[in-house]
Parts: C-alpha cells; sequence; structure tokens
C-alpha cells in the first residue's frame, strides 16, 4: 500500500522525481507530429471493425517498456457517459488525501497533455516530448519486429501515460478506457477497483447497435475477483455486467442500490447533495452541475470506498476537499462573452443530450437558447437534434477541425426536417460562436454542444487560445488483419 505523502508532493519542473530527468533532444512539435503521424483511429475518417482489434502489440510494447502498467495501483473506468468526470473525482479526491495520482484520459481539448496528468494538471511539453523519446524505441522495435503491425496513437499515448506514472513513482493511477473496454489498449492493466460509469448507444459502428452488444465490450474491463463499480443503467445493461461479473466471481457495487444519492440544493455556481455509502452517508458540495454529475459522485465514492476496504487511507475531509475543488471543463460550463452567458458541454449522443437539456430546464427555463451545434460523423445528430428541439432554440450549425466532424449543411438539413429555427451556418465553429453572440439578445444564453470537439473550439474563441493543429495527420492505412485503435 503507497503511503500518504502530504499536499506539498505535487508535481513541478524541479521535483527531484520529475519524468524531464533524461537528456531530451525532442521539441514539443516535433514529438507531437511523432505521435500524432501514428495511425489514429481516434481523430482518422476511418474506423476499423472492432473485430479486427487486439492486445497483444499493446502488450509487447509494454514488455519492451518493463510493465509499468502493473508497478502502480489502479482504478480502470469505462462507460459511454461520464467516465472522465468519475475519474477526475477520484483523483481529486486521492490528491486531496496527498496522494500523487497519475490520471490518463481521452480525448483531450485543447493539448495533447491534458490526456497525462498529475493530479488535475496537465504534464508540462518538455515531460511531453521526453515521455516521447523514451518509448520511441520500443515503438520502433514493435513496428518492425513485433509482427502485429505499427503502434497506434492512442497505443502510443497509453504506453507513454503508464511509463510517465511509473517514472514519477506513482501512488494510484485512474485510467480511463478509450474505446469501449475489452479490447481498449488500456485493458492490460490488474486494478484495485474497476468502474463502469452509465452506458448507452455510441460509436455503434465499432461496438454495436444494441446496448447489450456495448456493454458486453464495456463489462470486458471486469477482471476476476476484482470489484466493478456500477452506475445506474437500464435493465438490459445491467444484466450483461452481472452476468459477466459473476463469471469472474467480480463483487458488483450498485449505483442506486447499496449506494445513493440525493440532491439537497443547487444553483449555477455548483450543488449541494448526500451520498448514503458502503459505510457512512456523506454531506458534499462540488462545483459540477446536473444529476449526471451526481450519479458519477455517487460512482466516484463508491469507488473511493471499495480502495478504503482494501487498506488504503482517505479520509472523510479528503471527501469534502475533493469533491469541491474537483475541476473538468466543457461539462456544463459556465463563460461569459460581452455579457452574453455562454454554455458548453460535450454531449455527443441522444442520452447525455437528454440530460443536458433537463439541467438546462433547471437554471434557464426562462431564457432562450441560441445553440451552437456540430456534431461527428457516425454520432447520432438527428437524435441529439430531436433533444435539443425541447428548447425551441435558434440553430447555428457549424463544423469543427475535427477530421470526422459532419460538414454545417449536413447539420443544417437534418435540422431543418426537424423544423428547428436555423439561424445561421458555417463551417467554422470560432465564427459561429461570433454569430450567436451577435444574435443574442437580453434574455438569451448561447449553448455549445454536439461534441467535445465543438465545446473546445468555443472556449477557445471566447479566451482567445490559440488550437493545437494536427495538419500531418493522414488517414490510416489498413494492412493487417489485426489493427487496435
Amino acid at each position: 500500500m503507497p503511503q500518504e505523502r502530504g499536499a506539498a508532493s505535487n508535481l513541478s519542473s524541479t521535483d527531484s522525481r520529475s519524468a524531464s530527468d533524461t537528456q531530451k533532444t525532442l521539441g514539443y512539435d516535433e514529438a507531437l507530429e511523432r505521435v500524432m503521424s501514428l495511425a489514429d483511429f481516434e481523430r482518422s475518417s476511418h474506423s476499423p471493425g472492432h473485430s479486427s482489434f487486439h492486445l497483444e502489440r499493446i502488450g509487447l510494447l509494454m514488455e519492451r517498456l518493463g510493465d509499468p502498467h502493473l508497478c502502480i495501483p489502479t482504478v480502470h473506468i469505462a462507460g459511454t457517459k461520464g467516465k472522465g468526470s468519475t475519474a477526475a473525482m477520484i483523483t481529486s479526491v486521492l490528491s486531496a488525501q496527498g496522494y500523487r495520482v497519475g490520471l490518463y484520459t481521452s480525448p483531450h481539448l485543447h493539448s495533447a497533455v491534458e490526456r497525462i496528468r498529475v493530479g488535475l494538471e496537465p504534464i508540462s511539453r518538455e515531460d511531453f516530448a521526453a515521455s516521447v523519446e523514451r518509448i520511441w524505441p520500443a515503438v520502433d522495435f514493435v513496428a518492425s519486429e513485433g509482427g502485429f503491425g505499427g503502434v497506434t496513437t492512442f497505443e502510443a499515448l497509453t504506453a507513454m501515460a503508464f511509463d510517465y506514472f511509473r517514472r514519477i513513482d506513482a501512488d494510484f493511477q485512474v485510467i480511463e478506457v478509450g474505446l469501449g473496454g475489452r479490447l481498449d489498449a488500456t485493458n492490460i492493466v490488474s486494478p484495485e477497483v474497476s468502474v463502469i460509469t452509465s452506458i448507452s448507444l455510441d460509436h455503434i459502428v465499432t461496438l454495436g447497435d444494441t446496448v447489450e452488444k456495448i456493454a458486453f465490450e464495456k463489462a470486458g474491463i471486469i477482471k476476476r475477483g476484482v470489484p466493478v463499480v456500477v452506475s445506474p443503467q437500464s435493465g438490459e445493461v445491467l444484466a450483461v455486467i452481472n452476468r459477466v461479473a459473476r463469471e469472474k466471481g467480480a463483487p458488483v457495487v450498485s449505483i442506486g442500490g447499496r449506494v445513493s444519492h440525493k440532491l439537497r440544493e443547487a444553483d449555477v455556481s455548483g450543488q449541494s447533495f448526500e451520498i448514503r455509502g458502503l459505510s457512512r452517508t456523506y454531506d458534499l458540495w462540488m462545483p459540477l452541475l446536473g444529476d449526471i454529475q451526481l450519479e458519477n459522485a455517487a460512482t466516484a465514492l463508491a469507488t473511493l470506498e471499495e480502495l478504503r476496504n482494501k487498506g488504503y487511507d482517505i479520509s472523510g475531509d479528503s471527501f469534502s476537499k475533493g469533491f469541491r475543488e474537483v475541476s473538468w471543463p466543457a461539462r456544463f460550463q459556465r463563460l461569459s462573452h460581452e455579457g452574453v452567458e455562454i454554455l458548453v458541454d460535450g454531449a455527443h449522443n441522444p442520452y447525455s443530450m437528454k440530460r443536458l437539456v433537463c439541467t438546462i430546464g433547471e437554471f434557464y427555463s426562462s431564457k432562450t437558447a441560441i445553440v451552437v451545434f456540430g456534431a461527428l460523423s457516425g454520432h447520432s445528430a438527428k437524435g441529439m437534434l430531436e433533444e435539443l428541439a425541447v428548447l425551441s432554440p435558434e440553430l447555428v450549425c457549424v463544423r469543427s477541425r475535427h477530421p470526422r466532424s459532419a460538414p454545417s449543411h449536413v447539420i443544417r438539413e437534418i435540422a431543418s426536417k426537424l423544423g428547428l429555427n436555423i439561424a445561421f451556418e458555417t463551417e467554422n465553429v470560432g465564427e459561429g460562436t461570433r454569430k450567436a453572440i451577435e444574435l443574442s439578445r437580453e434574455d438569451d444564453f448561447v449553448l455549445g454542444t454536439g461534441s467535445l470537439s465543438v465545446a473546445a473550439e468555443i472556449i477557445e474563441e471566447i479566451r482567445g487560445m490559440s488550437p493545437e493543429l494536427y495538419p500531418y495527420i493522414k488517414p490510416p492505412k489498413i494492412t493487417a488483419a489485426r489493427t487496435n485503435a
């Protein structure tokens, strides 16, 4: 069991155990190009069939690096909605206790460094470049000698995270699944606790066209004898998870069963709530809004209690401090510009959009929404727009820079068939955001949603941030039957 470190142990550029302690020759831009130029199924317009995914290549890559993924106590999180927020909550509480926590999530909003964090802070560009340089001999070996084809972008980033967390001597690593679970590159860990957040239809081309098929892929992270914490699910999904858990002898902690939550009070700054946990009841506050975040909080708390049951020290004060200080952008995030209130949320499927609309109804029912909307191809733009129709919005149709983003005219055509009021159409999120602000009146607010890439580009526009661009990304070539995203 790792020893408690104390709040002053946050990573810094002068830390004696910093991952940048090796000689570096790569600059950040060169390192970024090297990683992002690999086969990138996350951003490419091409998506391989799931039957072509496998874990042999990432396993070999980890072996060449000395199996760093097995060196640190791990929380492994899969799900369709809420896994990033849940990971952030768990990380924030463990950090409040004084543990050094490595956090690995995807995708990133503004910069690739956001994927690898210590606590909630992204690593530096210098450490990112050093990590690329350290793993690259192994990447080259696997590509030339491994017999499984070239390493993908996601596999390389996953390897970088595991290697980095070992090098800084992390006490815990909180690992978010990239896609699915069963054949995801992260599914080589040996976790202390597995977590499955809310599951709904998403990535149906890759994972399956029913919630049962998708649930089977997510349940693939369940390990023999390892407890699994499960967010509220539909009956069909829960049946699949419970069956897999029984087969593997994994105890199930169901949110809504042994663990429950109750809202006490909420305003636009945050919400206070009660969670009845496995051992006691907690009164907490957090800045993240919406009922879905209460579910995520209960899921995170149950996970932390399972860690405590395994002997890890986590005090009640750390629960309070961790939830109070948690931050996870582009999830009902509030911004303002020239007196106009702007909400951004990365909702990217009909289920998450329905939950977002419900939260908006709680706080903005008297205001008119001007919605800046774009979606990735393969996601249900029609289903999301049907949910947004409840708001009777003025719609600004946009296309983000993401390579898989649907053209704005496609969004407009779908919206027109649904009878939505289309105020503007553009292939540029920044222009769409400026137009939405221009259209807004005193009782209006701007909502940016439909994908995380749309949310990210709105934040960049409002805050004047320079985007991180990847002009060298090209569609991957599938040269072998077995590849991995």
